[in-house]
């Protein structure tokens, strides 16, 4: 190949490793937000305790932060070079 056609070629922002990563990091986030769903009452008169769980409350919310936070390592973490 000459060097004409390699300044030509399109090459992503990122590595191969680092958009796995985010799709994973974007996984972790969506299951913190699947910890979040419930706690709803059938009867809208009563309350339901139950969104005040462990679940909803503190290990979700955990949970999606983790998922951020893994997010900014996956875009900054520098690929390996060969």
């Amino acid at each position: 190949m000459s060097k004409k056609q390699d300044d030509n070629k399109f090459q992503f922002a990122l590595a191969k490793e680092n958009y796995i990563l985010l799709a994973i990091g974007f996984a972790i986030i969506i299951l913190g937000f699947v910890l979040m769903i419930g706690g709803r009452s059938d009867d809208p008169t009563v309350f339901n305790e139950e969104i005040f769980s462990f679940r909803r409350i503190t290990l979700a919310p955990i949970v999606v932060l983790f998922g951020f936070m893994f997010e900014i390592y996956a875009i900054m973490k520098k690929p390996k070079t060969e």
